[in-house]
């Protein structure tokens, strides 16, 4: 250890000198920005790329160890922050009054009858069959399973029987897929009998009834642990349900278990090496990650173990993990799905949304969940959800709002799948309309203080008591959380209210906001991540690029798979909507979807209706 020390002390002054020529690079920027007038927006700019190296093994150890004495305290923990512009904000003086919760009043609309109510057009969604079915491999959806249970092909018991022998088979595998870590078989065949009673019947509850179904372990699901990726929390099985499991029982949905997460939410890559969790597999590339924090869920849609799973998003935590494995991932807008008995681990960043094999899907689970919660105080006073043209012929009308300077900073060839999938938009009557989204560095750096510092807050007396049983990552990520001081977080939400108006002025004159959903593909598992782990905050900033616009200011995101790279790995993209339109995204959705050509089946896969 000592011979560590030495030579990290070694490095720092090469890291002072990186960071001389970083504030010299920079200072210039930062002099324009340190004063603000109320209402003028810096210059549009792609956020900077963060510098950290990759941390892995005994760099890892020597790292969480260093940062959490006072040496790492005072110097540095700083020095890093510095390097990766966390600092900005001391620079910046913004005089609108913070906004620390992003709860926006539902806008007061003429009361017109809509052309169809949402039970027609989930029926229509139902019945309607995708023009891509016949381009090869095609997901197993809610239409599917419900056409078995109706036809009486299957029942529910039947296909939860194939799905038990699957969850065993799976995590004997090599790798492990690690997909749904917690599950029995008594309570999932009990849910499985009462819903196929219901169709013998006649009278079942909902289009959910008999759909497989999971949920994060962030949530509280009877009888399971509710552990939220960790090996100390949730010691006794749970005996209430968070409000979606309730909302999904009572739908006749069958809970097969709770899903595998980035240990308390705190990156996004998946990588959870402890006992319990271990690192869940990409179905597409079991060599890599599923992306995170709802990395199980995701990974569980894309192998088939179900069709239809709930995830939580904080900084891209349902968004990116459906992106990097193949799937469709919805986030809320904020309040619109209850996040009652989820770990509040940050109470202002943190969506709740489904991750489904498609958009049809995706709006369906939505219907069923998007409501107000009594015992979940935001989003009391949301609109009704509604999924108003989301079944229109084309997108004549809708203008789509670009801002090619922030859309262009990612791969190129994720930028090459994603500017055609922008063209055939507009070949289905969509107008692109040229936007600028200001100020985007400020908000990367703006959501990064809200969400470390306040799941900071929340886990103090975990980081006190459970330090030594907490993974290395998140020992290094909550270290760094404690960084930011009273001064920054009251800034960071100042920064917050100016980028809520900005956006309220760009959706006055466009219907959505396009960007890829993830600036590179999923990254490859390093041997070595499978026993520590790994941290790397250059990645978690880059995938986290396009994502951080909507956990900060609450607006609902969608992403949609519409390609694969050169090593076929799935590309993602992602539509964004002012706050309560999710309606407007799926219908955006439903379209890119006819974009893939071809939809590859993943190496890993299930076919439960088989």
């Amino acid at each position: 250890m000592e011979l560590a020390l030495l030579l990290l002390g070694a490095l720092l002054p090469a890291a002072a000198l990186y960071l001389c020529c970083v504030r010299r690079y920079t200072g210039s920027a930062s002099a324009t920005l340190h004063r603000r007038e109320p209402g003028r927006a810096a210059a549009s700019r792609p956020p900077r790329d963060a510098w950290a190296p990759r941390l892995c093994g005994f760099w890892l150890r020597l790292f969480v160890h260093t940062a959490n004495t006072a040496f790492g305290q005072i110097l540095l923990l700083p020095l890093l922050l510095r390097l990766n512009n966390f600092t900005l904000m001391r620079s910046l003086d913004i005089h609108e009054d913070p906004t620390f919760i992003p709860e926006v009043a539902a806008e007061v609309t003429e009361d017109r009858s809509e052309t169809k109510s949402t039970s027609d057009i989930i029926k229509q969604l139902i019945d309607t069959r995708p023009d891509s079915a016949s381009h090869g491999f095609s997901f197993k959806g809610i239409r599917d399973y419900l056409d078995c249970y109706r036809s009486g092909k299957l029942t529910p018991s039947q296909v939860a029987k194939n799905i038990i022998a699957v969850l065993e088979d799976c995590d004997k595998s090599t790798p492990p897929l690690r997909a749904i870590v917690q599950w029995d078989q008594e309570q999932i065949m009990l849910m499985a009998e009462a819903s196929t009673a219901r169709y013998r019947n006649k009278c079942t509850l909902s289009c959910l009834d008999g759909i497989p179904v999971c949920l994060k372990e962030e949530f509280k699901v009877v009888p399971y642990y509710h552990r939220v990726g960790t090996v100390y929390l949730g010691t006794e099985p749970e005996k209430e349900d968070a409000t979606v499991a309730k909302k999904l029982r009572e739908a006749g949905a069958v809970i097969i278990g709770v899903s595998n997460m980035h240990e308390l939410g705190t990156g996004t890559t998946g990588c959870n090496p402890n006992r319990y969790h271990k690192i869940p597999r990409n179905p597409y590339k079991p060599n890599h990650f599923t992306g995170g924090s709802s990395s199980g869920s995701a990974a569980a849609v894309a192998a088939g173990l179900c069709p239809v799973a709930i995830g939580t998003d904080g900084g891209g935590s349902v968004r990116i993990p459906s992106s990097f494995c193949g799937v469709v991932g919805l986030k809320g807008t904020f309040g619109r799905i209850s996040g009652h008995g989820s770990l509040p681990l940050s109470y202002s960043t943190v969506s709740v949304g489904p991750i489904c094999t498609s958009v049809a899907d995706a709006a369906i689970v939505y219907s069923v969940l998007a409501e107000p919660d009594p015992l979940y105080p935001y989003g009391l006073k949301q609109p009704k959800a509604t999924l108003s043209d989301m079944c229109a012929p084309d997108l004549k009308g809708l203008k789509l709002g670009v801002d090619w300077t922030f859309f262009k900073a990612c791969d190129a060839e994720i930028l090459t799948v994603c500017e055609k999938a922008v063209e055939h938009l507009q070949s289905l009557g969509a107008s692109v309309v040229e936007v600028s989204l200001p100020e985007m560095e400020e908000v990367k750096i703006a959501h990064t203080i809200c969400i470390l510092s306040e799941m900071r807050d929340f886990l103090q007396p975990d980081f006190n008591k459970h330090f030594q049983e907490m993974n290395l990552e998140t020992r290094a990520s909550l270290a760094l959380g404690s960084q930011f001081t009273a001064l920054d977080y009251i800034t960071a939400n100042r920064q917050r209210t100016r980028s809520m108006r900005f956006l309220r002025e760009i959706f006055a004159t466009v219907n959505c906001i396009l960007t890829p959903a993830i600036a590179s593909t999923a990254p490859r598992i390093h041997e070595s991540d499978l026993l520590t782990g790994s941290s790397n905050i250059s990645f978690i900033m880059r995938s986290m690029r396009f994502m951080q616009l909507g956990n900060f200011t609450g607006i609902p995101g969608l992403v949609i798979p519409i390609g694969y790279s050169t090593a076929g790995l799935p590309i993602g993209f992602q539509v964004m909507a002012k706050w309560w339109d999710e309606a407007v995204l799926l219908r955006v959705g439903l379209k890119l979807e006819q974009f893939r050509r071809q939809t590859k089946k993943p190496t890993i896969h299930y076919d439960i209706l088989a």
